[in-house]
């Protein structure tokens, strides 16, 4: 057997999930036991099946199941350090979903169906990130959106996540609508689907051809397609509204299927990078969809409406740095997210209890505009030391330094709080120690995931004049929203900064725009419980006075 067809043993991870959801259709009612078995089965054999392809790589190298003579094959598998570290996260987040699932719908007489589809939604996500081919990729990507679809729908009965999954199947379509052109036009530039023989046709490509090809034409609907899928301003709505679904599924979106669109831009990188036009338009929607979502989360009174938030910001951030070319980094900030925020929402539920066991301890910065112009220098100089050890080189990882600048300057609020605190020597100390064990972390593991991703992503390369100016209009962008937040002792409580936060507390109205395009604010009469609407006092416009009066009658 030779090494490329070892792959295919990697494959009966999937297979097992798809066999655990088949399963569920047969066993149903109150702790299905051979569908939670099968389920625990199919997460081990995928950590195992992940530490399997480890092995391979570290023999071999990348492999692929096929050549690049064949024109489709249905399992076609590429194993590099992409498709590796994602299916390997995948494989630890769905041990742990799974898990958790077990104990959350325990009682549920639908727990079996929950697991089976839960099951289906995993092995569409390993099988996206294997794939080898346009046509696995594009059928893989399509499979996501109908299982994530099944699991926003699982309780039927309530209005606000049938409306959610409304959005997203909408935005989910025109995803898939971008990348089935992206796919169609490789295949006519190229002449096949295998995605080695298409990376190393545009290796071969002159720079001439580049520029006047259609491959600008392929980033430009692939970028499309991942701001699509990962929920990108202003297509971000639906994913505000998905908390009507059981917490697992938030989840596996928000650490599993929202990576989907920065993980297409990395594994399509050597297209990415063929054209200027399309990875600006990624630095540009990406970095104000980082902005957006980070300052409407600092408005947000709901766990997980801010969580929802974060992970908008999170992509946005990790598709900007896609558009830099700093490939390592969004990888990096990919998987730590994942594991972040599937903490999070798994942990969501202890929120209150966390509370209570703080006995309602909160930290009062004091009102002082020296702590803050203090805080920026001391970020901004242990920076700035850093880059002069380290002997960065400041012409050509401009786009590492505005990264790593803009992690740091989100520390600057606890370097602030430092400077009120009592012990000032003290906690001033920490802070330093903690802000620049943060750049050290960054840089070393950035510089660990470049490395990885040696063979399966471009160099950082130098980008256009254009886009250097953007990369430093966002930066500085960043640090003023840092300096407002920092400052909010000092503004909170002004009228205009209210009204402000009103208005962003509601997402700017984006989500009510979306409302009103699909008709969600209209009301059908026979879909109205009368007697429910008096007791709860509700009043609609298609209850009439005289409705009213009869249902109050009944009751």
């Amino acid at each position: 057997m030779t090494s490329s067809n070892l792959l295919y043993f990697i494959l009966l991870s999937p297979l097992f999930f798809l066999i655990v959801a088949m399963l569920s259709r047969y066993q149903v009612g109150l702790r299905p036991r051979l569908v939670i078995k099968a389920a625990n089965l199919a997460t081990i054999f995928g950590i195992i099946a992940a530490v399997f392809g480890s092995v391979l790589m570290l023999n071999y190298g990348s492999l692929q199941t096929t050549d690049a003579d064949k024109f489709l094959q249905v399992a076609n598998i590429r194993l590099d350090a992409v498709s590796l570290i994602m299916f390997g996260m995948i494989a630890l987040l769905s041990f742990v979903i799974i898990r958790y699932s077990k104990n959350y719908l325990d009682g549920d007489k639908r727990q079996g169906v929950f697991l089976g589809r839960l099951s289906a939604t995993i092995a569409s996500v390993q099988l996206l990130v294997l794939a080898g081919n346009l046509a696995m990729l594009f059928v893989a990507w399509v499979f996501t959106s109908i299982c994530l679809s099944s699991l926003l729908t699982f309780y039927a009965d309530r209005p606000v996540a049938l409306i959610a999954a409304k959005k997203k199947f909408i935005m989910a379509r025109l995803a898939d609508a971008s990348l089935l052109v992206a796919c169609i036009l490789l295949f006519m530039e190229f002449d096949t689907i295998n995605l080695e023989a298409i990376f190393v046709g545009i290796g071969e490509l002159t720079p001439a051809f580049l520029t006047n090809g259609n491959l600008g034409l392929v980033a430009t609907f692939l970028v499309m397609a991942a701001m699509l899928k990962s929920a990108q301003f202003p297509t971000h709505a639906w994913l505000i509204e998905v908390m009507e679904t059981p917490t697992p599924v938030s989840a596996m979106l928000h650490a599993g299927l929202l990576n989907a669109g920065p993980f297409l831009i990395i594994r399509m990188a050597y297209v990415m990078e063929a054209t200027h036009a399309a990875s600006s338009l990624l630095i540009l929607v990406g970095g104000f969809t980082a902005i957006f979502g980070s300052v409407v989360f600092m408005t947000q009174s709901s766990v997980k409406t801010a969580l929802s938030y974060s992970s908008i910001a999170h992509m946005g951030f990790s598709l900007m740095v896609c558009g830099m070319g700093a490939y390592g980094a969004a990888m990096l900030h990919l998987v730590a997210h994942s594991f972040y925020k599937s903490h999070a929402f798994l942990s969501s539920g202890s929120v209150i209890d966390a509370l209570k066991s703080s006995k309602g301890f909160k930290l009062n910065p004091k009102k002082n505009i020296l702590s803050v112009i203090l805080s920026i220098v001391l970020a901004s100089g242990i920076y700035a030391g850093f880059a002069y050890i380290k002997d960065i080189d400041l012409v050509n990882e401009i786009p590492l330094l505005a990264i790593g600048l803009v992690i740091l300057l989100g520390m600057t609020r606890i370097f602030s709080l430092a400077f009120n605190g009592s012990n000032l020597l003290s906690f001033t100390s920490k802070a330093a120690l903690f802000g620049l064990l943060v750049v050290t972390s960054f840089f070393v593991l950035e510089s660990a995931m470049a490395v990885l991703l040696t063979d399966a992503v471009p160099e950082l390369a130098a980008l256009a004049t254009s886009q250097y100016v953007m990369i430093g209009g966002l930066t500085t962008a960043f640090a003023i929203i840092v300096f407002i937040q920092v400052c909010d002792p000092f503004i909170s409580s002004r009228p205009a900064f209210k009204v402000l936060s009103i208005h962003l507390k509601n997402g700017l109205y984006i989500n009510a725009l979306f409302d009103r395009m699909i008709g969600a604010f209209y009301v059908r009469p026979e879909s109205i419980d009368y007697n429910e609407a008096i007791n709860s006092k509700i009043t609609y416009p298609e209850l009439t006075k005289a409705t009213q009066e009869e249902a109050t009658l009944n009751h």
